[in-house]
């Protein structure tokens, strides 16, 4: 823990809560004694900061009855009870210390209180809670967020106790003081008073704490030294901040994001977790093997064109994760925080509407060669088919009869529901390491929006994560969120497939891979299985630039999606990785 400038101790009081028979049993350690708050008049700040000896006067005062318990007394030594109460009643009830003492410290200067009291990388608060002042000398400073224009910057020294532990945890804790309209000094409120770290937004609390694992292996307890797009996996499972056996947890104090998108900063351990243990991945060496091989011919293909191609692969039946691998390995992981459009890919959660919606696969579905909703939309062949049906426009992948069918049978936002209701898509999925979770644009948006989101583009973002667990929902016929580590907790979507829409998707898929016609028929070449199926996918994102090529499918309980960045056509490179993935096949 970071340390302020140390100064010398302007008195020799110390004050200490000792949670024994109930919280509120107390004793004062040394000379001097506490000022109660008493029952006051409204009072405000002054711009006239305190004298040296009222700033630690009432710096004192409030360290008394902080420590004593008596919080509310406390809270009214602040020029804002009602937040102070609030957070220091938090602390109290978050940690439960069995002894809290706080000594008094001296002034301090405004370099070191900036400095400790600055935000940490990762943290919510761009800004510290306290700027300082022209002076590089104790006295006054200035600082944001409604601070006052002038403090006595004090510090002072915090030991937590705790019960069951010999562990005790002891930190320079930082205070401003201001002049009150009654003459007084009081604390300035800032969440930096609980902990120099602490900021707006933030919580400190405790939380299960475990040591790294000995090591990190495959389902099979192979090792994943080897694979180098597995290299940050690894050495996230291997920093101890996951979650393990709750037997061999500790307890550690840190600082929580309020809105859950930093992680939490420890800042100490009360009771120290047991020794780490082995802990296997659900990744599957062999299939991690084929996946990075499958993804750097086609990066290689591009000859220097390819900006980026990702991987990944599912188990249905579990949402076990079991390969996800990046070209190149060391840059950006595309198979799990890729943000762009999954082109036709998304077709599939189109069907899933128009079947919901009681559109026959045998329907009749024109396939015009053009359609105009605002922008004009083509296919990537001219010709018109007027007399295609459901099935054979999603076989050959016809845009203009999904952007009609889709305008004349559901509204804006049917694509989001589908997608939440039976994909999961929408859900914050906690997969055990970072990932970018699919989006889909809700109700109100405009026609050409909407039908761009029928064929998988407009303002809806995948990776080849969402678009692997979309391929595997309809294998196994149920959504199981993905994860890296069994036992992982699983959020389920709010329905199940009906069966009549789940056939009738499954012979869909079948047809892109088995019909001559199909865009995966090519790349599924040698591929059988009880339940086989794909969708292509070509995304385009800007005109004169190469499109990204997509493809989702499954072979029995496997289920694997690829993107190639620029990749051009989904059958062009995409679909011959997730082929190649799937010849090697689930084998446990």
């Amino acid at each position: 823990m970071r340390q302020g400038a140390k100064a010398a101790v302007i008195s020799a009081v110390a004050v200490v809560i000792v949670a024994a028979g109930g919280y509120g049993a107390y004793s004062l350690v040394g000379s001097g004694s506490s000022k109660g708050s008493g029952a006051a008049p409204p009072r405000h700040v002054v711009a006239e900061p305190p004298s040296a000896e009222l700033a630690a006067s009432g710096e004192k005062d409030f360290l008394t009855a902080w420590a004593s318990g008596n919080l509310d007394a406390a809270s009214k030594l602040t020029d804002d009870p009602a937040t102070a109460l609030t957070a220091m009643t938090a602390f109290q009830n978050n940690l439960k210390p069995s002894a809290l003492t706080l000594t008094p410290g001296a002034q301090t200067t405004p370099s070191a209180f900036a400095s400790a009291t600055a935000p940490p990388p990762g943290s919510v608060n761009a800004t510290p809670s306290a700027k300082p002042s022209a002076a590089g000398s104790p006295g006054a400073s200035a600082s944001p967020s409604g601070a006052p224009a002038s403090q006595v910057l004090m510090n002072f020294k915090s030991k937590v106790e705790f019960a069951n532990t010999t562990n005790v945890w002891d930190y320079t804790g930082y205070v401003g003081m201001v002049k009150m309209s009654d003459g007084k000094a009081a604390v300035h409120w800032a969440p930096t008073v609980i902990h120099p770290h602490l900021g707006t937004g933030e919580t400190i609390t405790t939380q299960q704490v475990f040591n790294p694992p000995t090591k990190v292996t495959d389902r099979n307890g192979q090792s994943l030294a080897q694979f180098p797009s597995l290299n940050q996996v690894v050495l996230k499972f291997q920093s101890g901040t996951t979650a393990g056996d709750p037997a061999d947890a500790g307890t550690g104090v840190v600082i929580t994001d309020d809105a859950g998108k930093n992680k939490p900063e420890p800042l100490f351990t009360i009771i120290d977790p047991k020794p780490g243990k082995p802990i296997k991945l659900t990744i599957d060496a062999g299939l991690e093997t084929a996946a990075q091989k499958a993804v750097d011919e086609q990066f290689a293909k591009g000859g220097g064109k390819i900006p980026n191609a990702g991987i990944v692969a599912i188990e249905p039946s579990t949402g076990h994760v079991l390969a996800i691998a990046n070209a190149p390995a060391a840059g950006l992981n595309l198979a799990f925080v890729g943000v762009t459009a999954p082109g036709s890919t998304m077709k599939i959660v189109t069907a899933t509407a128009l079947l919901q919606a009681g559109i026959d696969p045998n329907a009749n579905m024109p396939c015009p060669s053009s359609i105009t909703t605002g922008q004009t939309y083509k296919n990537d062949f001219s010709d018109a088919h007027n007399e295609y049906t459901f099935t054979q426009d999603f076989t050959v992948s016809c845009n203009t009869a999904f952007i009609k069918q889709g305008l004349a049978t559901l509204k804006s936002g049917d694509l989001a529901q589908t997608a939440l209701d039976y994909y999961g898509i929408g859900q914050d999925w906690k997969t055990g390491i970072t990932d970018a979770d699919g989006k889909i644009p809700g109700p109100g948006q405009s026609k050409d929006e909407t039908a761009g989101e029928f064929m998988g583009q407009g303002k809806i973002t995948m990776n080849p994560l969402a678009m692997a667990s979309i391929a595997a929902t309809v294998e196994s016929g149920t959504f199981k969120q993905p994860i890296l580590v069994d036992g992982m907790q699983q959020q389920p979507a709010a329905k199940q497939l009906p069966p009549d829409v789940l056939n009738k998707l499954r012979a869909l898929m079948k047809s892109v891979v088995t019909d001559p016609s199909g865009t995966g028929y090519q790349a599924f070449q040698g591929i059988t299985g009880n339940l086989i199926g794909g969708k292509t996918g070509t995304a385009e994102t800007q005109p004169n630039v190469t499109p990204n090529s997509w493809f989702t499918g499954y072979r029995d309980n496997l289920a694997v999606s690829a993107e190639v960045l620029q990749g051009n056509f989904g059958a062009d490179a995409a679909a011959p990785a997730v082929a190649e993935v799937l010849k090697v096949g689930n084998n446990g």
